[in-house]
């Protein structure tokens, strides 16, 4: 800009920046390009504020001229920016539908395969490895009564541990099993020793939703009872069984506490550096087997619960259970 300026010379520079920002709003091609022309234009920085830094070396009189024009440009230009939007975005819309549409009345080109969902496919893997250890399959109803959920497993009425399980209650004394262990209970009934089962179900819980937990999800339960069985051979099983499943990962059992087994442990497998609990377990406290009309001092058997889902999780590397349950196409064709 020269020293002195006239204000023929700022309106003329305003003339041609309308022209430009006309022509340059007009080619612009996305939301993106548009933007940066609006910052181009009228920024703190930009090409309209360039015009009017010089107004201050005009005579006072003609500044408000130069003004005015300024302002009418900046309207015209924030109208255009605005409506050159408008037409981006439909033409985006408009291009999107086209690739999109899908023409109904084409012949099929095929049947598309489905899927087996990946809580079912752990669940027969685990199934027939326990399967291949010379146990049996069974099942049991997932509305149960509160004998076989808690109090045959010797849990009673005001026993603490029914505070570690939030139940959903139904009427009539009944319940929604929070656990496959009511099984063992109807299977002993049922068979005498020596029995030895694999009880896959699902189970309920008033858990919240998150990524590691969900008020539905999925158990296997498994019972040996037979003379002369102490806890050597629930590990050797249980150790048998993770290394079938995982494959040779370090293993560890932990001292722990439940109900209807003593002694209890908890099992855990090294994981990506760290400790992952996959089990419970444990001897058949000798309080069921009594409650059943066995002989603890001639019957003795162990019992292991696990978790479906956090096998499932660990085998394929899913980061949260929710994904489990959410019938999406696209995760379950990766199976």
């Amino acid at each position: 800009m020269s020293a002195t300026v006239s204000l023929q010379q700022l309106t003329d520079q305003l003339e041609a920046l309308e022209t430009e920002a006309a022509a340059e709003i007009a080619a612009a091609a996305d939301a993106d390009a548009l933007e940066q022309l609006r910052v181009s234009l009228l920024g703190k920085k930009g090409r309209l504020s360039g015009v009017l830094g010089a107004m201050g070396k005009l005579p006072g009189n003609e500044r408000p001229l130069v003004g005015q024009r300024a302002n009418v440009l900046k309207t015209q230009v924030q109208a255009l920016l605005s409506e050159r939007l408008q037409a981006v975005k439909s033409a985006a819309l408009d291009a999107r539908l086209a690739r999109e549409t899908l023409d109904v009345t084409a012949a099929a080109s095929g049947v598309p395969m489905g899927h087996r969902h990946p809580l079912i496919t752990t669940t027969e893997e685990i199934v027939d490895l326990f399967c291949g250890l010379g146990y049996r399959m069974v099942e049991g109803p997932e509305v149960e009564t509160d004998h076989y959920n808690f109090t045959a497993l010797n849990i009673p009425p005001d026993h603490p541990a029914r505070d570690m399980q939030d139940t959903f209650y139904l009427k009539d004394n009944l319940l929604l099993r929070t656990h496959t262990s009511p099984v063992q209970i109807r299977q002993l009934e049922q068979t005498p020793p020596p029995v030895r089962i694999v009880a896959p179900g699902r189970v309920y819980r008033r858990d919240a939703v998150d990524a590691t937990h969900s008020p539905v999800f999925h158990q296997v339960e498994v019972l040996a009872i037979d003379e002369g069985l102490d806890f050597s051979h629930l590990r050797g099983t249980v150790m048998a069984f993770l290394k079938a499943f995982f494959g040779d990962l370090p293993v560890r059992f932990r001292a722990s506490y439940f109900p209807f087994t003593e002694p209890s442990a908890e099992v855990d497998v090294q994981w990506r550096g760290r400790w992952l609990e996959v089990m419970g377990c444990g001897m058949v406290d000798p309080a069921v087997l009594e409650g059943l009309g066995l002989d603890p001092e001639r019957f003795s058997g162990f019992a292991a619960g696990l978790g479906v889902e956090r096998f499932c999780m660990v085998r394929h590397g899913i980061d949260d259970i929710r994904r489990l349950y959410t019938s999406d196409l696209r995760f379950l064709e990766q199976f």
